[in-house]
């Protein structure tokens, strides 16, 4: 017997079933890959009627045989397996134990129907084997056999179609052809009387059973002729499953990798003594068999060594062709699971799919969504690239952002394709949707920024537009300064509002946002004009000085004053004070608007004619004008100097102005006595009383001169300290009658200090260093005199005070 038959015992005499040896047969005969290309036959009959010898002729295997000379006795127990040898489809062919053996006793018919029914479930083919010499008999050995076949044949539900092989041992002389019709006459009667479900009544035999007969020789008594007819019998195995061979027409196969786990259920079904519903049990075998192979693709996928490379590739950067390469990945395996489960029933396997490919789908959507991931901000970044050479460039901003989106979305969409997987119905639009999201707030932020620095670009313009020329305006405060003031802002405003307005147009902004920007650049040029006016409001005092000063101090020419003694201060006085008020009522407001104030007549009211009036007009005023803290007619948001403050202002200013007057009357009474041509009094004296002769006699006398000069000395002595000139300021008669009473004591006081300093030992230079001091302090005293004087005289011109009464 071949080796490679590789019997198997696949149910023991007790009816448990070797699992671990089926799959060990399956193994090793490669049954799983024959898919449906095989065929199952199995074989009944008496116990001792020579099944194995038959099988072993047959099909080449190598099943126990009856020792005849040890006497007739169970040889197979259970039901053994094995593959036929050298036959074409595959064939497996199993040797059941016999009927109505000794053994297992007349009433144990259990195993041999439950044996009967899982041959008839699984296999192709039965045959039956059967003495010749029953042929015609009531009581015949192969009644009992039939009648249990058709009996269990009940039991399936929509039973398969088997085709049932009658052999016929030990054939006679009487011809096939007249024993045939007497063995299907037999069957036909077994049939009818074996009790039939209501639904298969009317049933006839050949819709379950394809019969066939075979007669062949005795193998003991000719034994050649036996294994001739045998050779011929197995021909007739070769392409079995074939159209038109043995088993041509057969029905409800079970795939060859799903034979074991069927085997299995279907034994495990008759040992429970329940129905045998072959169809559901097809369906059941199917979904075990298929989810098997599912589980099995699916673990294949997880461990494939081009999904691992992909999935790490595509964590860290875009991968090109990432939907190509998966869909193959993915195609191999779902290829695997339908050339497995190709067999299987349809709906089953198609569920099963379903199944695996959505796990398949499942286990690669993270990798799928990475990828998208990437190509969403790959187009994000090429965008805002994109987006900011085109603005350097110089396109318009609305024209930019919508090329470029266009242009970043088509490219998205193309990578989307690129990323697609044909096995799944993904749609990235919710990607889409987040890139466009993304894209929008960064074409608004980048527009804000835009604007942001247009913005700030025209208000700096207008800025430097406004400022210096509002500061010199101001500067030189005069009636038309706030009208030059509005015209400016009008003009640059004008200005302005035209270059933004025009490169607003393409940003694509709506008309009521345009207005708004527009309306606030309005309001910063005026801002600006309204800072710049509280700015130049700190300097204002500085400003009245410096005005007062340039027209005090300069002539109608612009030309240094000089104080010669033809001019009148007073009238330059109140012209110069006149132009700083000027200056202080034009800052006292911020008059952009073309309403008219009383503020400068208040001011001059209040403040000009107030310093012309005399004491009797100020003791008189009852209500001061500028006793407020706003101005009438200017709003307190337009006003930068209150009434208060603009009279503590000019307070200040006239304080710090007086002593410009001042200085400029002495010089004026200074250049008067500088310019005299008639000689000082005391030499026009010394000429009356000495003739001119004299005179220049002493002239030309240096001791005359040293005595004249000594005298010139004590007499200017008495002159500052009687303090003469004050003294006859308030008549003649009282300033005599003063230095009397003054003047001896003044003359002894002047002696004894020259005594006393006569008495001190000192050093010639020192004596010289004492005469100068001396001299020096009546000089002084001198000056401080005249300079009082000045003053005085100046106090009377300036405030017209009347004389002070003695």
């Amino acid at each position: 017997m071949d080796d490679d038959c590789c019997s198997t015992q696949l149910i023991d005499g007790d009816g448990v079933f070797n699992a671990a040896g089926l799959e060990h047969f399956m193994k090793t005969v490669k049954l799983a890959e024959c898919g449906l290309s095989y065929a199952v036959v199995s074989i009944m009959g008496p116990q001792s009627s020579g099944k194995s010898t038959l099988l072993n002729h047959l099909f080449g295997t190598n099943f126990r045989e009856m020792d005849a000379f040890m006497g007739r006795s169970q040889t197979t127990k259970g039901i053994w397996l094995a593959k036929c040898a050298g036959i074409e489809p595959c064939t497996i062919v199993m040797d059941l134990e016999g009927t109505d053996g000794r053994e297992r006793g007349e009433d144990d018919t259990t195993f041999e129907k439950q044996s009967a029914l899982f041959a008839l479930a699984v296999s192709d083919i039965v045959l039956i084997n059967m003495w010749c010499h029953d042929i015609g008999r009531e009581q015949a050995a192969n009644k009992p056999l039939l009648k249990t076949v058709f009996q269990v044949m009940m039991r399936l539900f929509s039973p398969r179609k088997t085709t049932l092989l009658f052999v016929i041992r030990d054939k006679t002389k009487t011809p096939l052809e007249n024993l045939e019709p007497i063995l299907r006459e037999d069957i036909q009667k077994i049939w009818d009387s074996v009790p039939k479900p209501q639904a298969y009544k009317e049933t006839p035999l050949s819709e379950f059973f394809n019969v066939q007969v075979v007669a062949l020789s005795s193998y003991e008594e000719k034994e050649e002729k036996f294994k001739e007819q045998v050779a011929s019998l197995r021909q007739r195995f070769y392409h079995s499953i074939a159209p038109g061979g043995l088993a041509g027409d057969r029905r409800g196969v079970i795939p060859a990798s799903g034979f074991s786990f069927s085997a299995q259920q279907i034994w495990k079904v008759i040992k429970d003594n329940k129905d045998l519903d072959l169809p559901a049990h097809k369906v059941m075998v199917a979904t075990v068999r298929c989810e098997e192979i599912a589980n099995e693709k699916l673990a294949y996928m997880a461990a494939m060594e081009e999904w691992l490379q992909l999935e790490e590739a595509v964590q860290h950067d875009l991968v090109p062709g990432f939907g190509k390469k998966l869909t193959v990945i993915l195609d191999k395996c779902l290829s695997g699971y339908d050339m497995e489960a190709v067999y299987f029933d349809e709906s089953v396997r198609i569920s099963k799919r379903q199944q695996l490919e959505s796990k398949l789908l499942q286990l690669v959507n993270p990798a799928y969504e990475s990828m998208l991931g990437h190509i969403r901000a790959k187009t994000l970044d090429g965008f805002k690239e994109a987006l900011d050479k085109a603005l350097e460039r110089g396109e318009g901003f609305a024209i930019a952002a919508h090329d470029c989106t266009q242009v970043f979305m088509s490219k998205f969409d193309k990578g989307c394709e690129d990323a697609t997987i044909e096995q799944a119905s993904w749609n990235p639009s919710k990607v889409r949707d987040k890139l466009r999201r993304d894209i929008d707030a960064h074409v608004a932020s980048v527009r804000a920024a835009k604007l942001s620095e247009l913005t700030t670009l025209y208000e700096g313009r207008l800025a430097k537009a406004l400022s210096e020329p509002v500061e010199a305006l101001l500067d030189a405060a005069s009636d038309d300064t706030w009208p030059a003031i509005r015209e400016l802002l009008r003009r640059e405003t004008k200005s302005a509002i035209s270059g933004f307005s025009s490169a607003l147009s393409s940003f694509n902004l709506d008309e009521a946002d345009i207005d708004k920007m527009l309306i606030k650049l309005e309001e910063y040029a005026r801002s600006v004009v309204e800072s710049k006016a509280r700015e130049e409001v700190g300097r204002v005092l500085i400003r009245m000085k410096d005005r007062f000063s340039t027209l005090f101090s300069h002539d109608a020419d612009s030309m240094p004053r000089v104080w010669t003694g033809n001019e009148d201060i007073k009238a330059i006085t109140k012209t110069a004070r006149s132009a700083s008020l000027k200056l202080l009522s034009v800052m006292t407001a911020i008059r952009l608007d073309d309403a008219t104030d009383k503020v400068e007549k208040t001011l001059s009211l209040a403040l000009m004619d107030a310093s012309d009036g005399g004491a009797t007009n100020r003791s008189i005023q009852s209500l001061d004008p500028l006793a407020s803290s706003s101005w009438e007619e200017v709003p307190p948001t337009k006003t930068l100097i209150t009434p208060v403050q603009c009279k503590s202002l000019w307070r200040q200013f006239k304080a710090e102005t007086d002593y410009t007057v001042t200085q400029a009357i002495s010089a004026q009474a200074s250049h008067k006595r500088n310019n005299s041509m008639l000689p000082p009094p005391w030499a026009i004296l010394a000429i009356l009383v000495l003739g001119f002769n004299e005179f220049m006699t002493l002239l030309r006398n240096p001791l005359y001169l040293a005595v004249i000069f000594v005298v010139f000395l004590v007499g200017k002595a008495l002159w500052v300290q009687l303090d003469i000139s004050g003294e006859f300021r308030n008549g003649a008669l009282p300033g005599l009658l003063s230095l009397s009473t003054k003047f001896l004591p003044t003359v002894m006081n002047i002696l004894r200090r020259l005594a006393d300093e006569g008495q001190q030992p000192a050093a010639p230079v020192l004596d010289r260093n004492h005469s100068k001091s001396f001299r020096s302090g009546v000089i002084s005293n001198s000056s401080s005199s005249a300079s009082s004087n000045v003053a005085s005289s100046e106090s009377e011109i300036e405030y017209s005070s009347p004389p002070r009464q003695q």
